[in-house]
């Protein structure tokens, strides 16, 4: 009788694959194990076991597996479950969501090794001169691979090279499958038993009298022991005896000292005693009180707390109570750079029970969180993370922690699967029984008319912490203050008053400006014409600081222009303005002070973010300029004034969440400055300071915002009244990607009616030299989801079986926000 099993592969095929494996393999293996398997004519990938079972496949025959690479799943039941949920409701395939759940360390795939053919005889002459390059080299080395013959041989394409020497069999060729997970092994050592008791250790120092440094070494071991101490590493005995690895090496020959090796994480927790948590103060009791009343009745509960209403500490004792029950914990964010300050403050309370887990992180480091996530290890049972930390293998997840809830940085755009974390989180939390707390000072639409219309549990939390103020909110007319001349540079003169008082007071500013770079656009004076990417439909921003104009959809670069290159005039002038720009201004305007500037640009170091917050909480930055990782629930406790330096941007996109998104950016901005007993200033620059959500915003009246947004979107058929789902087709070819959208908008159009809208070029119509045309498709609410995907999925289906069509992608995006 045969056995079978299902497999995923790490590709974007709808279907899982089914092989073929013997009675002994069929006993051992189980769902989440990985197997080698050949996929086509050579390649062979890392398959994830989905399934065992007796069936065999109707349409082909099953091939044998090559051999299994687990001794243990290394993916959960519950795991699996999500993935199936992920890739049905996101409308993509399960490999893509096992691509974007593993660390590519579990992605393995073969790499083609290239041997010289034994027993062969070859006539030297016969070869090419590429060809007796690559024979020569195999007379040095035993095995070559694709990379190393383009690099002996300087050509990229080395395939038809392949091919001759097969031919004139100098060479043969296998596929090779290699783990890239390495893990860390240090080198420890301590005393021989011999020289454990006293005396012998004693007689043993006494015959070192004419070796001081190795005495020295050993009397390091011995009071590092003698302080109970488990572990001594060779790296941190040559460091605190100022020693060298010689004369460990010597005493370890000598054998007074025995080595050994221990695997060890990469990243490890190096902090001191853990504190008890803070006391709530009776807002927070109250609030914490209502928000465990209603995990009583209700797994998803959205706490409204205004800025520094001290929501972070609410969620400790949450987390303490979920410790408690020996549950683990995820704690979601929208931005790495809010992982720094806020391991800090966990560590604190928490120790080494926490775990960090984000895309800054290495191969290596990635998997070591994942291995001890799956054994519930100790050091796992706080998990903080970005949105991917959604994939790790939780063994009983009591509590999920959506901070920012809001943001727009927890939906995946590109590549597949376009998931969003906190509504995954949700399906997840749901798998374990566990309960998920959304937190936000300015809950996104959707969550917030959730909360109201009973399907999640509300608490609203609107006094900040230690009874401080919420900041005066202004705003200045920059039409009026530029009719009268009170503005130098970008800076008002009513920003720049207030930037001098509270730099006289020894406070910090922050000034906010969503776009980096110097400038969007250079133009020129004389003909107007501007530079523009040569793979995408957009303006060159410039770079002051690398002399250079910059792409930013897809990083094309040039040196700076001298001359206009349309007519030749050296008349260039620069329009709009970014952080570059407002560095350079503030430098000049406050010579004598330090200027921070936190953007994309300063912060792609793994620890980029990590130095910039560091040094302005220690006080070495005055003034920090950023973009919106400035407004991502960071604590400064020195910031007084924080300063927008142009809303009208913000307010001016061609987007029905424009709005809804100004009021959380500039909100939440604003909730930076006077965290501590001063009252904190904000100053808003605009041309159009009578616009409603402006106006909104500086007497911080979410619900008047919600109100009115809520009113639109279901005169104008948005969520949450309807859900949208977003076709976009990518080609080069601009035709061909205009005829297969047109088509497939006609199709859904016969079916969805008015509902349909589009197809449409988007402002930005070519990114990567690929033409993108998009179609949108609003479903009601009485409409079933799964039934409206089913068709969609067979009008797609029909679409990629037309020839004429061929090449066109057509990406998904399910719940476009």
């Amino acid at each position: 009788m045969s056995y079978f099993i299902d497999v995923i592969l790490p590709i974007p095929l709808q279907k899982s694959f089914t092989y073929q494996i013997n009675k002994e393999e069929a006993v051992f293996l189980q769902p989440g194990m990985r197997v080698a398997v050949q996929f086509g004519k050579t390649k062979v990938y890392a398959a994830l076991v989905e399934r065992v079972h007796r069936e065999a496949p109707v349409v082909y025959e099953a091939k044998d597996i090559e051999h299994i690479l687990d001794e243990e799943p290394i993916v959960t039941a519950e795991q699996l479950a999500l993935w199936d949920w992920i890739a049905a409701y996101y409308m993509c395939a399960k490999g893509e969501v096992m691509r974007a759940a593993l660390p590519s360390a579990f992605l393995l795939e073969s790499e083609t090794i290239v041997h010289k053919k034994e027993n062969s005889e070859i006539i030297e002459t016969t070869l090419k001169d590429d060809e007796f390059l690559v024979f020569e080299a195999l007379q040095y080395q035993s095995v070559l691979r694709i990379h190393e013959i383009a690099k002996i041989v300087g050509k990229k394409t080395v395939l038809p090279l392949i091919k001759r020497l097969l031919e004139k069999e100098v060479i043969t060729v296998e596929e090779e499958i290699y783990e890239q997970y390495k893990p860390k092994i240090v080198r420890c050592v301590s005393i021989h038993e011999q020289y454990q008791e006293e005396t012998a250790l004693q007689e043993l120092l006494t015959s070192l009298t004419r070796a001081p440094k190795q005495k020295e070494v050993l009397m390091h071991v011995f009071m590092l022991q003698s302080k109970s101490q488990k572990e001594i590493r060779v790296s941190d005995l040559i460091k605190i005896s100022g020693t060298s690895t010689v004369v460990v090496n010597s005493l370890i020959a000598k054998e007074i000292l025995v080595a050994y090796e221990l695997q060890s994480d990469r990243i490890q927790y190096n902090g001191g005693e853990v504190a008890t948590s803070k006391k709530l103060n009776e807002f927070q009791e109250k609030a914490l009180a209502e928000i465990k009343h209603v995990f009583e009745e209700k797994d998803v509960c959205l706490l409204h707390g205004v800025t520094s209403s001290g929501k972070t500490e609410i969620y400790v004792k949450l987390i303490e109570a979920t410790l408690a029950q020996n549950k683990q914990v995820l704690y979601l964010l929208p931005e790495i750079a809010l992982t720094t300050q806020l391991i800090v403050r966990l560590q604190a309370y928490f120790g080494e029970r926490l775990t960090v887990y984000h895309s800054k992180y290495s191969v290596n480091e990635r998997v070591e969180a994942w291995n001890n996530v799956k054994a519930n290890k100790e050091k796992a049972q706080i998990v903080i993370g970005a949105r991917s930390s959604i994939f790790l293998p939780f063994t009983d997840l009591g509590l999920v922690i959506v901070d920012e809830e809001h943001e727009g940085s927890f939906k995946q755009y590109d590549p597949a699967p376009r998931y969003h974390a906190r509504d995954t989180a949700i399906v997840l939390s749901k798998l374990f029984r566990g309960k998920v707390l959304l937190g936000s000072a300015t809950p996104a639409i959707e969550s917030y008319f959730n909360a109201r219309n009973g399907k999640y549990g509300l608490v609203e939390l609107m006094r900040r912490h230690g009874n401080v103020l919420m900041p005066e909110i202004n705003l200045v007319d920059l039409k009026t203050k530029y009719k009268r001349k009170e503005v130098t540079g970008h800076f008002s003169d009513t920003l720049l008053q207030s930037i001098r008082e509270a730099l006289k007071e020894e406070e910090q500013v922050i000034l906010f400006q969503n776009r980096r770079g110097y400038s969007p656009v250079v133009e020129c004076n004389t003909c107007g014409h501007a530079p523009q990417c040569t793979n995408c439909d957009v303006s060159l921003t410039y770079h002051e600081r690398k002399n250079q104009l910059r792409c930013h959809y897809c990083g094309y670069a040039i040196a700076m222009l001298h001359k206009c290159m349309a007519c030749g005039s050296t008349e260039l002038s620069t329009k709009g303005f970014g952080t570059e720009q407002i560095e350079k201004e503030l430098k000049e305007l406050f010579p004598d002070k330090n200027i921070g500037r936190m953007d994309q640009d300063t912060t792609r170091g793994k620890h980029g973010y990590e130095k910039i917050i560091t040094k302005f909480e220690n006080g070495d930055i005055d003034i920090l300029v950023g973009t919106q990782m400035l407004s991502k629930g960071l604590d400064f406790r020195n910031v007084t004034l924080v300063g927008v330096m142009n809303a009208d941007n913000l307010l001016n996109f061609p987007d029905f969440r424009a709005h809804e998104r100004s009021y959380q950016l500039i909100q939440q901005v604003a909730g930076r400055a006077g965290r501590t007993q001063k009252r904190g200033k904000v100053l808003i620059q605009t041309y159009n300071p009578y616009h409603q959500i402006l106006q909104q915003v500086t007497v911080n009246d979410y619900l008047a915002m919600f109100k009115d947004q809520i009113e639109e979107r279901k005169q104008y058929k948005y969520p949450p009244f309807y859900r949208l789902i977003k076709f976009t087709g990518k080609h080069k070819d601009y035709n061909r990607v205009d005829e297969a959208v047109n088509w497939l908008a006609t199709s859904f159009r016969n079916v969805f009616k008015q509902h349909v809208l589009g197809p449409e070029f988007p402002p930005v119509s070519r990114i990567r030299n690929q033409y993108h045309k998009n179609i949108l498709i609003k479903i009601p609410q009485g409409q079933s989801l799964d039934k409206t995907k089913e068709v969609l999925g067979k009008i797609l289906t029909s679409f990629s079986s037309i020839k004429e069509f061929s090449g066109v992608r057509i990406l998904i995006n399910v719940d476009n926000y």
